[in-house]
């Protein structure tokens, strides 16, 4: 007999069905396992490796900025495994420039050996070395950047910047010190350069120079800065041992350096040393490139250190006085970072991952040092050192950040961020163990100069922890509770809990204990400084931190929002276009007078670009301009006068 359902019986047993087969795929559904890892890489051995690498490299193609690289790799028959640096010292980061190494081309003997990349570590390649092959022979490119969308600028018709990690691998299971390399390098006729590598015979006619060996963690600290517009500073005039600056120029008259320019390095030179007391390297080569074609820099290495600076740097020694100070930064690296190395972030080999947590030391302290020895030296006079000091102090007045994230913690970012550019930084912080890191050894500086009544300081530190065992050049790591233990040689105290709680409580004050110390008091002026004037030139854009709380560029683009500002609480980003103020077209300094006369009670009125949205945005603003400054406190004791002054 046939049944015959109803239409309504019939949806039904249809839904029915569907829940049965839903059930029932439910209950089987797959669930997948991990695939097993590959073998782990060698690790590092503190062993001699046997044989000597060479590298030679090729520089010559300056049209499409292309670095051409031969290499031999002493080998045993057997697997072998090379890697390229991944963690690169003096960025703190695994940012080793793997995309841009191309063309790799093993052969032995005469025949092409097949390469495989390792499937969990992109910076590994596995080669399978049969009997009888005693060395690899390595063909590459490294594809510098033809324009800053693929990154920084290291090769131009008149310049190459050559850092030897992005040009060379080596054979896992050793430490890099005990891997001896030899390298060479082409240049263009009639080109020079700069570095701590020593040449093992001068340069042959057709402009090819031949280092000596050293190891490969030496070569990989000895950069190159080589161009067509060259000179050479003697910097040192002791003896003692040789200081040289090397600078390389987009034009030659960018190389005229004042007679004055020479002494104020040569000072720092001289301040440095009564700073520390000892030396870490048997030469000191600065390399410096005068350009604004050529990409920036400011990396430390422990006989030499990278500085890039704007085309003026010498031509305007007399007025040019913002950022003038690198060379002092990168110069205290040699003691601060590259001899004393904080021990979780000394590594054996560039593929160990690194560890950040004394970067508040590492670059904290650097950072402080580095503004005192500029100051000292004369690359700033006392008004712009405390200038600076002012900018940077009410940066953390302004905030919101240091709420909800530590500053322990942001020694974290060069792994989390590798120094992107983020949206909201005022919010979500960066770098910040350099100036809140400077402003915490200011406050120790200032405390163990009241607590000793003047008679010791933090110079006494530098000289205790940095300026040890002259003459070593080496390196000699730290932790956390060598630095208590020096400061409490120096000055007895409370310092393990005193540091603890400014790494890792989350503040709202502003650091300032170290200014109201050392005689001052933040306060903020309608009138900008001169330093405020030149950093707003430098950078080329209208600074209204303090104020609106927006950073602007010359076409009235905002480029910073600081959280919780009346711009922020108005609900604008950055990116958002200011095309008129008050209904008048934007104008730098129309934006400036109608900001001043909120003060008077004057309304802020923006129109706004934002994609092709056009809208009018009422501020709530009331406190007219503020430029940071700091001011004397009558009748308390000038600490940081003494700190900034220069030893005699």
């Amino acid at each position: 007999m046939k049944l015959c359902l109803s239409p309504t019986a019939t949806v039904l047993a249809a839904l029915f069905a569907t829940i049965v087969i839903n059930n029932s795929v439910a209950a089987i559904r797959s669930e997948p396992q991990p695939t097993p890892m590959p073998e782990p890489i060698e690790a590092p051995r503190d062993v001699a490796f046997p044989g000597v690498m060479t590298i030679a490299v090729d520089a010559t193609d300056l049209d499409r900025r292309i670095l051409n690289i031969k290499q031999t790799i002493p080998v045993t028959p057997g697997h072998v495994v090379l890697l390229y640096p991944r963690w690169i010292p003096g960025v703190h980061a695994p940012v080793g420039p793997v995309y841009s190494y191309a063309g790799l081309k093993i052969t032995a003997n005469g025949k092409t050996l097949p390469w495989v990349r390792d499937s969990a570590d992109v910076y590994a390649y596995h080669v399978d070395v049969p009997t009888g092959v005693s060395l690899l022979n390595i063909d590459a490119q490294l594809l510098t950047a033809t324009e800053s969308a693929h990154g920084g600028i290291t090769m131009t018709r008149e310049m190459v910047r050559l850092n030897w990690y992005t040009v060379a691998l080596y054979p896992a299971g050793y430490f890099t010190r005990r891997i001896d390399v030899t390298a060479s390098l082409k240049l263009p006729n009639g080109w020079q350069l700069g570095t701590a590598l020593e040449n093992a015979a001068p340069p042959t006619p057709e402009n090819l120079f031949v280092f000596k060996t050293v190891s490969m963690e030496t070569l990989a600290d000895s950069p190159v800065f080589a161009g067509k517009y060259f000179r050479k500073f003697e910097l040192d005039t002791s003896g003692k041992s040789r200081v040289t600056l090397n600078a390389v120029a987009d034009e030659p008259e960018l190389l005229d350096a004042k007679p004055a320019a020479v002494e104020t390095l040569r000072e720092l030179v001289r301040q440095a040393d009564k700073l520390y007391g000892a030396r870490h390297f048997d030469h000191y080569d600065f390399l410096l490139s005068i350009s604004d074609r050529l990409g920036g820099s400011g990396v430390e290495h422990q006989r030499s250190s990278e500085n890039g600076v704007a085309p003026r740097y010498f031509t305007a020694w007399d007025t040019a006085f913002i950022s003038r100070d690198l060379l002092a930064h990168e110069y205290t690296h040699s003691w601060n970072g590259k001899y004393r190395r904080p021990a979780d972030l000394w590594t054996p080999s560039f593929n160990v991952p690194m560890r950040d947590s004394l970067l508040w030391v590492y670059e904290g302290q650097t950072q402080y040092w580095g503004h005192v020895l500029a100051t000292r030296a004369g690359f700033l006079n006392k008004a712009q050192a405390l200038d600076e000091l002012a900018t940077m102090v009410a940066n953390y007045d302004s905030q919101a950040g240091r709420s909800w994230r530590n500053l322990q913690d942001t020694t974290n970012d060069p792994i989390i961020a590798s120094r992107r550019a983020i949206p909201w930084r005022s919010w979500q912080r960066s770098e910040d163990y350099y100036r809140e890191g400077s402003l915490l050894w200011l406050e120790i500086d200032t405390l163990i100069r009241q607590r000793s009544k003047n008679k010791r300081s933090l110079d006494d530190f530098a000289r205790a922890f940095f300026g040890v065992n002259d003459g070593d050049w080496g390196q000699l790591t730290y932790t956390f509770d060598d630095i208590v233990a020096t400061l409490n040689s120096i000055e007895p105290y409370d310092w393990k809990p005193f540091l603890r709680s400014r790494l890792d409580d989350n503040a709202t004050n502003t650091p300032m204990e170290g200014i109201k110390r050392g005689g001052y008091q933040l306060l903020f002026s309608e009138t900008q400084s001169d330093y405020a004037k030149a950093s707003e030139t430098r950078r080329k854009v209208i600074d209204l931190t303090y104020s609106l709380g927006v950073v602007l560029d010359s076409k009235g683009k905002f480029t910073a929002v600081q959280w919780d500002g009346p711009i922020f609480k108005s609900g604008l980003t950055t990116g958002s276009e200011l095309i008129a103020v008050n209904g008048t077209a934007f104008d730098a300094d129309k934006l400036k007078a109608a900001v001043k006369a909120t003060k008077s009670g004057a309304a802020l009125e923006l129109l706004i670009k934002q994609g092709e949205t056009f809208r009018t945005f009422n501020i709530d603003y009331r406190n007219g301009l503020r430029y940071p400054k700091l001011e004397r406190v009558k009748d308390a004791p000038a600490l940081l006068d003494d700190i900034l002054a220069a030893k005699k």
